[in-house]
């Protein structure tokens, strides 16, 4: 009797074992143990969202989920990877998040669960440590923090990139994995949003419109059951509107640290960006939106590259009067020719002012200007400590000052300056964008320590070189002594304020002071 009740028991366990190992739904909730903050061990109940995204696992080989946060979806993945370890051999499960320390804290999910199991589903360890647990079947699973190397040589099954959006350097990490994932591997990607334009967002994007071979979940803060409005009102209260944003609606345009609000860059994107009438060049980099006008005044400003191949040369020309972009170059060519490009395309558009940022290799570009003795370059002063608008000039009339240095000097000081008159133009919406290509590094353009630069990964070389276009209109381009205010174009179509007429008398304030004795020079041709 007693070797049939023993029979018996062993029949039992080894349905229950089959069924574990054919739904790993049944096995998490009737056999896994999770550690809750406040009650401690307790039985992982799913709800209904999480059993769906379960079963989005089973089907699907590659996911990118776009979370709320505190829905259990760590700890979800946490356990379908115990679930993979237990009934398959020699699966190996790779975490890669933002710090080794959240990595680590998937992988201890993993662990307490495994610790709770009943002997019989109990896989045998040997090794268990706080980045690794591998099994006796050869399954394990690893966490790491991420790196450029992060996954290169692992042979994966499962890749699980946890806060994939914050994770640095993500594209060579994805580059490199998906490699190792091409003869059957998995993928979770799984983040609350962080803004516009990054791996995370573009992955979720092209699976929405079905542009790639991404299975895409949704997990809204109110799928919760225990969850409501007055829950939602109470995380704006502790979070703030805009990080609430970010960790309960799945909103990527209202998320990140974005220096420009995602809305006014769709905005932006919907109403005024526009297809060039030309493209210039071998490589159709040279962007015309309108042709010269020799009755306007133009600025171009310029962003030259590091010269390290990773980076962009680029330029921007705008109405001086209108603030409208009606220019763009963005490519890699060589210092000289881009040097040659500028005053080309500069004295094409009614000699405009030059302005080109004179840090690092950016001098090569400038003294190529200096050599054809373009007139109408700009300068400052080179002991400058601080932005002083009286020492912002022109050869036109400075180039007998021995203390001017050719170019602008993009430094500590002046870069926040700059970037906060970037800001307040899109803010006030005074300024008019025909560029794809500009509000596409906008989107990616976010403080990162208080420092405001492309996400990793990214570039800025047209954000940096637009900011210095509105710098210099609002500042080297004013007539201070007059107060003349040059007119601001609104996105709602406010009417523009004309320049003042050209005074008959010359004899006046429209003369400045060029020269150590007095000598002048007519400023009309400002508003010709």
């Amino acid at each position: 009797m007693k070797r049939n009740s023993n029979g018996q028991l062993k029949d039992v366990i080894r349905q229950e074992y089959v069924k574990c190992a054919e739904d790993p739904i049944y096995f998490l909730k009737k056999y896994c143990m999770i550690q809750h903050p406040m009650k401690g061990k307790i039985p992982f109940s799913l709800y209904d969202f999480q059993e769906k995204t379960i079963e989005e696992f089973v089907q699907n080989r590659l996911n990118v989920i776009l979370k709320a946060r505190q829905l259990g979806i760590s700890t979800l993945t946490a356990g379908y990877s115990l679930w993979m370890m237990t009934f398959h051999q020699d699966k190996n499960i790779l975490v890669i998040a933002t710090k080794q320390e959240v990595a680590k804290n998937l992988v201890t999910k993993v662990r307490v669960m495994h610790a709770n199991l009943p002997s019989w589903l109990k896989q045998k360890c040997v090794e268990d440590n706080k980045l690794s647990l591998r099994y006796k079947n050869g399954s394990q699973i690893k966490a790491v923090s991420s790196g450029e190397d992060s996954g290169r040589s692992e042979a994966l099954s499962l890749l699980i990139l946890d806060e994939a959006a914050f994770i640095d350097k993500i594209e060579p990490i994805w580059a490199a994995a998906s490699q190792t994932l091409s003869t059957g591997g998995q993928c979770i990607a799984l983040s609350t949003p962080n803004g516009i334009g990054n791996w995370f967002h573009k992955t979720w994007v092209g699976a929405e419109e079905g542009e790639n071979d991404w299975n895409f979940i949704k997990l809204h803060w109110n799928l919760h059951p225990e969850r409501n409005d007055e829950w939602r009102t109470e995380q704006d209260r502790l979070l703030g509107p805009s990080l609430a944003a970010q960790e309960c609606d799945c909103d990527f345009l209202t998320s990140g640290q974005n220096v420009i609000d995602g809305v006014i860059l769709d905005e932006y994107r919907k109403t005024h960006v526009q297809n060039p009438l030309e493209k210039r060049g071998i490589d159709s980099n040279l962007w015309i939106w309108q042709p010269a006008n020799y009755t306007k005044d133009y600025v171009l400003s310029a962003d030259v590259s590091r010269g390290d191949g990773t980076d962009f040369s680029a330029f921007h020309i705008m109405d001086v009067e209108t603030m409208e972009q009606v220019a763009e170059y963005r490519g890699k060519i060589s210092t000289k020719d881009f040097g040659n490009l500028c005053v080309n395309t500069a004295t094409e558009y009614n000699n405009a002012l030059l302005v080109i940022e004179n840090n690092n290799i950016g001098w090569a570009a400038l003294q190529q200007c200096i050599d054809r003795g373009y007139e109408n370059l700009f300068y400052m002063s080179k002991d400058l400590k601080y932005v002083d608008t009286q020492h912002q000039m022109t050869n036109r009339y400075r180039n007998q000052d021995r203390n001017m240095v050719a170019g602008f000097s993009m430094t500590m000081k002046t870069r926040p300056l700059v970037v906060a008159k970037l800001e307040e133009y899109f803010r006030e919406k005074t300024v008019i964008v025909r560029s794809n290509r500009l509000i596409d590094e906008l989107f990616v353009f976010i403080y990162n320590n208080n420092k405001a630069e492309a996400m990793q990964g990214y570039n800025d070389d047209l954000v940096m070189s637009f900011a210095l276009t509105l710098w210099v209109r609002d500042t080297a381009l004013r007539l201070r002594n007059e107060g003349i205010e040059l007119t601001k174009r609104t996105l709602s179509g406010a009417s523009s304020q004309m320049l003042p007429q050209k005074p008959t008398n010359k004899n006046n304030s429209w003369e400045m002071e060029i020269g150590p004795n007095g000598e002048k020079e007519s400023l009309d041709w400002l508003i010709n």
